[in-house]
């Protein structure tokens, strides 16, 4: 590419690919019947088959890609846990009385919590190397209100979740970042972060170990209810099942539509730097934290793990498009947080789609047909859709009704939407229109 922000060696692939990268694996025979099928190798379909494989049962998982193909290996590494439910939280009320609505964010808050120490437990247990630190994160208020507002939070965060929140006045903001350009923020210490691809590497091979057959390019056919079970058609055969799990997240399409129409897949793009100078590396980020902001159009960012690149990812556009379109735009977003890397060039850029929901909650459940699924985390997938596909492993090994505060909610949709969020561009213009008026009235 001739722009001058790309570096000479720049790559149209996620950054972390250079350490571990889909690859074209051997091809398994496919059992003719299976205790649990899992339609999806990421983080979901993987913990989901770790817990269930742990507990004797036989689970088979379909990657329609090579594994780590999809979102699991494509986002920004960042592992939050009880302080990630945002307007989540706020919408969910319903005609629940407030005492039926407080219980029920308390819960939500400690569910999400309990996802960090999960990832922290499986990572330990299962030793994955994976460069995982629990530094933190500091949020940057985009306006004074939103500093008020965050304010607001630290002590129920703390309360529920253990957070170890507080906040950081905008005199004493260079403590985490080198930069003025935010009303200060909140810091978060229970907030950690990871290598994505080496993480979900490091899962796929758990599963294996643990006996799961785990089958990559074998995309889901149709899916049909038999007496005693499922049916799933392949390109290599059919596969029966007692229980079928859907395991797609962002990538959620016709194979389920009565899930495609209550997932949004929200394009999500990331740059990484050139290798910086090592002091001015440490200096952008003193605490070497995770980052992230209250903007509508927001970013996130933080150091790569041999802390010499930023990785610096953010709504560029909400919808899929090119590095040509995406990374002059993140490397825009971050010379406005830092100036001083102006003539930084980009190595890699890349995107992955995350799923949003209506209610912007996630959701764990059954289908009135029968099909078992967990998805919808709104951004924060490494934690949230880990622990939520182990849960979902735990209620189908031991048969209870619900194990978490997710589970059997009501999962809305809209009318008129199928699947295609052909409202993204229109929202995308109106949130920036409205952060630019947000900055300046304050």
């Amino acid at each position: 590419m001739s722009n001058e922000i790309f570096h000479p060696d720049f790559k149209q692939r996620p950054y972390w690919w250079e350490a571990v990268a889909p690859t074209e694996e051997a091809e398994v025979e496919l059992p003719a019947r299976t205790d649990v099928l899992i339609i999806g190798g990421g983080l979901t379909g993987l913990n989901c088959a770790i817990e269930l494989a742990r507990g004797g049962a036989h689970v088979t998982v379909l990657e329609a890609n090579d594994f780590l193909w999809g979102a699991s290996s494509r986002n920004g590494g960042g592992v939050s846990g009880g302080t990630n439910l945002g307007k989540g939280l706020s919408g969910s009320k319903g005609r629940s009385s407030d005492a039926e609505h407080q219980e029920k964010i308390r819960a939500m808050v400690e569910d999400s919590a309990a996802s960090l120490a999960h990832v922290e437990s499986i990572i330990a247990r299962e030793g994955i190397q994976c460069h995982f630190e629990l530094n933190g994160r500091f949020v940057g208020a985009f306006t004074q209100k939103h500093y008020d507002g965050l304010a607001g939070k630290v002590e129920f965060y703390n309360k529920v979740a253990h957070a170890g929140a507080e906040m950081v006045p905008r005199e004493r903001q260079r403590e985490e970042i080198a930069s003025d350009y935010y009303y200060g923020g909140m810091r978060i210490e229970r907030v950690a972060k990871l290598h994505p691809a080496l993480y979900t590497k490091g899962l796929v091979d758990a599963a294996r170990r643990h006996g799961a057959t785990l089958a990559g390019r074998t995309p889901a056919g149709a899916l049909t209810r038999i007496s005693d079970g499922w049916r799933c058609d392949t390109p290599r055969g059919p596969i029966e099942a007692d229980e079928v799990v859907i395991a797609t997240n962002g990538y959620t399409g016709g194979l389920t539509p009565d899930l495609q129409r209550r997932v949004i897949p929200l394009a999500s793009h990331i740059i990484t730097t050139e290798e910086l100078d090592p002091e001015l590396a440490a200096s952008l980020i003193p605490k070497n934290r995770v980052l992230s902001d209250t903007k509508r159009v927001l970013c996130y960012y933080r150091l790569s793990p041999d802390k010499r690149r930023v990785v610096f990812g953010g709504r560029a556009r909400f919808t899929q498009v090119g590095p040509e379109v995406s990374a002059p735009a993140l490397h825009g977003m971050m010379l406005e947080r830092w100036p001083q890397l102006k003539g930084t060039r980009i190595t890699h850029a890349w995107t992955g789609n995350t799923a949003f929901t209506f209610d912007f909650l996630p959701h764990l459940g059954k289908t009135e047909k029968g099909l078992h699924y967990a998805m919808g985390c709104n951004g924060s997938g490494v934690a949230m859709l880990s622990y939520l596909g182990a849960q979902l492993g735990k209620k189908l090994l031991g048969g209870q009704n619900r194990v978490t505060s997710f589970d059997g909610q009501p999962f809305p949709t809209r009318p008129l939407y199928y699947g295609k969020p052909w409202f993204l561009p229109p929202i995308g213009t109106w949130y920036r229109i409205r952060d630019w008026l947000d900055r300046r009235v304050g």
